[in-house]
């Protein structure tokens, strides 16, 4: 209980480089910092947890309490993540203290058993004799165990190391818990849900009162606008799948607005899905603290069979390690197996500089690496069969793909627009079709928390007999308005024979 109590985690939370620290308070306390109001709510349980936020990026205070409140409308993601680590923390000193429970009695019978019967006699002789011999020898076997357990305990090999520290200096600000609602004032109505919610805060944190009514707003309609949408999902006319039919959700530009994870999860959990294909842009920068978005997918996708590729806008290599570790499969240039027994490739768009493995050459340009790309499917082949589907971020990179007649379907975003299907006969005569997902963040730009500032867009793919036989989209306007589509089933038309 020690060692869970003195337990502490570096992760990104909210955006923030941040310390987690496990207490028996039986409530959530965030440290915000010196300016910012600390909050404080009870848990379901006796295992709270104490949270310090380090450092972020932002431009404005504004932007920063918006992030706060989307956060707080769709929090499964972000509460996963610190049940995630509490009970890692527990683990871990479960296993340090039975270890060190082992060792100290392992080193007391060491020190009997290894003198042998005659020289445990003698000692045991001497022990008798003489008290202070008896004490010697004692403490030297249980210190040198207890020296062992105690470098074993403070290096712990087993663990793993976490991302940069908070800054430690941003610690709780003096005063007393105040409700929310008192913080706020009788004139700015609280949703019942946040009814338990204390902050604390001096004179600085007094000013943010706007800015913590701006959030609440956001909160509310955030919550009230996708709850709604979900609650809709049963009445879409969706095509069920038959018994040998498998369907896949796809997922594109979502560009960190968590909001519609729950609509996503919703329709896949309506139209039978069983799997997931993101065809990335999931963060605007890909920074490490827009892992939440990432969290809040990983979280909305429980049980589904994952697959992704990074965009363009997924710079560097945060978000596809992120997802990786997180259980996903991130395609790298290799062919998988993919939904429904079929077979699956994908690649990170080549214009971002988390490009991995698949492009020897890291400065060419997107038709060559489209070229590029076309060489690895064809090459993959087996016994003359198309690749069934390619996933990239932007589908103009499976152009050659298709013109050379190596994939079935190729599926992607980055238009934040709805395209196709559009069918394709290739030079072998092998038919074809690309489809261009829309923006499923709802993103008129590359950051999309909140309520959509443009049509929103899913799509289910079905698959039998290893390969793509159709697709219906589901789109959500701005208004609140969802609507699911016919059904359009991939087959060749006449003329294409």
């Amino acid at each position: 209980m020690w060692l869970f109590l003195s337990s502490e985690r570096q992760v990104v939370l909210a955006g923030h480089d941040s310390v987690l620290r496990p207490t028996l308070t039986g409530k959530a306390i965030i440290h915000t910092g010196p300016v910012l109001p600390d909050v404080r709510l009870d848990v379901s349980g006796p295992v709270g947890v104490d949270v310090t936020l380090g450092k972020t990026e932002l431009n404005s205070m504004d932007e920063l309490f918006e992030r706060y409140a989307v956060l707080g409308s769709a929090p499964d993601g972000q509460r996963a993540v610190v049940v995630e680590q509490v009970e890692s923390m527990l683990v871990a000193a479960a296993v340090r203290g039975a270890a060190a429970s082992l060792a100290i009695v392992a080193g007391g019978v060491l020190v009997w058993w290894l003198p042998g019967s005659r020289r445990r006699a003698d000692l045991v002789g001497r022990v008798k004799e003489s008290a202070r011999t008896r004490h010697g020898l004692t403490t030297a076997g249980v210190g040198v165990v207890t020296v062992a357990v105690l470098v074993a305990a403070v290096w712990q090999p087993w663990g793993e190391p976490g991302p940069p520290a908070a800054d430690k200096e941003a610690g709780p600000v003096a005063g007393d818990w105040t409700p929310l609602s008192d913080f706020l004032g009788p004139e700015i109505p609280l949703p019942d849900e946040l009814g338990g919610v204390q902050v604390r805060g001096d004179a600085y944190a007094n000013q943010t009162r706007r800015l913590v009514a701006s959030a609440v707003d956001t909160y509310n309609s955030s919550r009230t606008f996708y709850e709604k949408v979900v609650a809709e999902v049963p009445d879409l006319d969706l095509r069920q799948p038959s018994a040998d039919e498998t369907v896949a959700i796809l997922v594109s530009d979502r560009h960190d607005n968590v909001g519609m994870d729950a609509v996503v999860r919703a329709v896949a959990d309506e139209g039978g899905a069983t799997g997931i294909l993101d065809a990335g842009d999931d963060t605007s920068t890909g920074s490490d603290w827009e892992t939440f978005s990432l969290d809040s997918l990983t979280d909305a996708s429980d049980g589904l069979d994952k697959w992704a590729v990074t965009g363009n806008h997924d710079h560097g290599p945060t978000v596809g390690d992120y997802l990786a570790k997180k259980g996903w499969t991130v395609l790298d240039g290799e062919v998988v197996d993919g939904p429904g027994d079929s077979t699956l490739l994908g690649v990170p768009d080549p214009r971002t500089s988390g490009l991995g493995n698949w492009v020897d050459d890291q400065g060419i340009g997107f038709e060559e690496a489209g070229s590029k790309l076309a060489d690895i499917a064809c090459a993959s082949m087996e016994d003359g069969t198309p690749i069934a589907t390619l996933l990239v971020h932007d589908p103009s990179l499976g152009r050659e793909t298709l013109r050379r007649g190596c994939a079935t379907l190729v599926v992607g975003g980055h238009r934040h627009v709805h395209l196709g299907p559009g069918e394709v006969e290739g030079e072998n005569g092998h038919i074809g079709w690309t489809y261009t997902n829309g923006t499923t963040g709802g993103a008129a730009y590359a950051f999309a928390m909140g309520k959509i500032r443009r049509t929103a867009e899913v799509t289910l793919i079905t698959y039998a007999d290893g390969l793509p036989v159709g697709l219906q989209s589901v789109e959500l306007e701005t208004n609140g308005a969802l609507t699911a589509h016919t059904y359009v089933p991939l087959e060749p038309t006449p003329t294409s024979r």
